[in-house]
């Protein structure tokens, strides 16, 4: 390259980076980029965040806060861990992407450690976890088809009211959620839709011969934390096997360590044919998600049924391995276990002292309070709002339930700190 035009490639640069600091040195200027060039698809809280690191995050004046959403469970490991960055680091240096149209040295490697981790013999990696739902699906229909014998397109996967899988248009078809349906129909056919936390339910649409897969959250997240009564996903575990039916099990959010297990299901010891992660699989450092299974299923899939260019690549691969590693170093299952309880304690403690909060449930460090208020007030929101001005990031979910989830590495003295914040807080409305 001439000095001339290396000169005028560094100016060039140099201006694009002027370019875009300028427009970035306040909240209110960050606010205003993306309400004109950003899609509309989200109501964040109005704060601009610039800085993460363990269970803090930074906005761009400086202000710390404890971050209780977790990018929706997605930054268990806490942000910015160190070993999954420089992990991430080291082999961005050697080899980001080569797309499965040739085998790399790393993906190997993730795929013996997530089956030899979690029990199974094939795992699948994709992206969001959206797309591991997604391959899912094509799983149990493809089994459904060549493996229990049901007559081509008619097979049916059992799903559940208040479910959320994801937004694409196949994971829609299968929601109760009028804001996740209304207006993007016409609809995939195949799913029959019954009651949540329902054995009787489950009994009877799972003993339809056409049924190849039920697809539960152990824990609906989403939808505020609804716990199952024990013994649930025993009988759902069950009832699959008695009629050959492929038992699903979306763990995007409540996997990892979230619940107090490395897996919700592990509470009851029960073991999905079909395993779907994703979030926490990359400590938030980026997009992985997996499906675990066995030859049986997974083997129906063959080469060219199911792809994705960035699926499995090295640089997942290698994150991945390493934030699980944290997981199981740091002992963060049983963090969120004995610190969970802590937690839930301080809350419904405070029902006592006030008439806002109706109901406290959750599991591990994965919670959340009902606010005794219609699901159409803002209550929570604003609330939310109050919790930000005292230093604490959390979110309203089908407006009047707030999720609580902190990353898996806090400590006791800040889970103590937080519900002082909380409490000062709800006592103030």
């Amino acid at each position: 390259m001439s000095t001339i035009i290396r000169h005028e490639f560094t100016i060039f640069v140099s201006l694009n980076i002027l370019f875009m600091i300028d427009t970035i040195t306040s909240a209110k200027s960050a606010i205003a980029l993306e309400e004109k060039y950003g899609a509309h698809n989200y109501h964040p809280l109005p704060v601009v965040l610039h800085k993460g690191e363990g269970v803090f995050l930074w906005d761009v004046d400086g202000k710390r806060y404890f971050d209780f959403l977790s990018a929706y469970s997605a930054v268990n490991q806490g942000h910015c861990h160190p070993r999954i960055i420089n992990a991430m680091i080291n082999q961005a240096k050697e080899l980001t992407l080569t797309s499965r149209a040739f085998y790399n040295d790393k993906l190997g490697l993730a795929e013996k450690y997530v089956c030899q981790l979690f029990g199974y013999d094939k795992a699948l990696f994709m992206n969001s976890g959206a797309e591991a739902n997604e391959t899912a699906i094509k799983l149990a229909r493809k089994w459904g088809y060549t493996k229990k014998g049901i007559e081509e397109n008619k097979a049916v996967i059992v799903a559940v009211k208040q479910n959320f899988h994801g937004r694409t248009t196949s994971i829609i078809s299968a929601s109760t959620d009028p804001t996740a349906t209304s207006g993007f129909g016409p609809f995939m056919p195949g799913f029959e839709i019954i009651d949540y936390d329902n054995t009787s339910a489950l009994e009877k649409a799972l003993a339809n011969k056409n049924v190849c897969g039920l697809w539960i959250e152990p824990i609906q997240g989403e939808a505020g934390v609804y716990v199952p009564h024990e013994g649930y996903l025993k009988a759902a575990e069950k009832l699959c096997r008695q009629h050959n039916v492929l038992l699903m099990m979306d763990e995007i959010q409540t996997g990892i360590a979230r619940t107090g297990k490395m897996l919700a299901s592990d509470h009851e010891n029960v073991k999905p044919d079909l395993l779907i992660l994703g979030k926490a699989l990359s400590g938030g450092i980026l997009p992985i998600s997996l499906v675990l299974t066995n030859d049986e299923i997974m083997l129906v899939i063959k080469p060219g049924e199911h792809g994705s260019t960035f699926g499995g690549n090295p640089l997942a691969a290698v994150v991945c391995m390493e934030a699980l590693q944290v997981i199981q170093d740091e002992k963060l299952a049983e963090n969120a276990e004995r610190l969970g309880k802590i937690f839930r304690e301080r809350l419904n403690a405070l029902i006592k002292k006030t008439k806002l909060i109706a109901l406290v449930r959750g599991k591990g460090l994965l919670n959340a309070i009902v606010i005794n208020d219609s699901p159409e007030s803002e209550t929570a929101w604003n609330l939310c709002v109050k919790f930000a001005e005292h230093g604490l990031l959390a979110k309203p979910t089908h407006g009047n339930i707030i999720r609580l989830a902190p990353p898996l590495v806090i400590t006791e003295e800040q889970i103590h700190e937080s519900c002082d914040i909380i409490e000062k807080c709800v006592l103030s409305f």
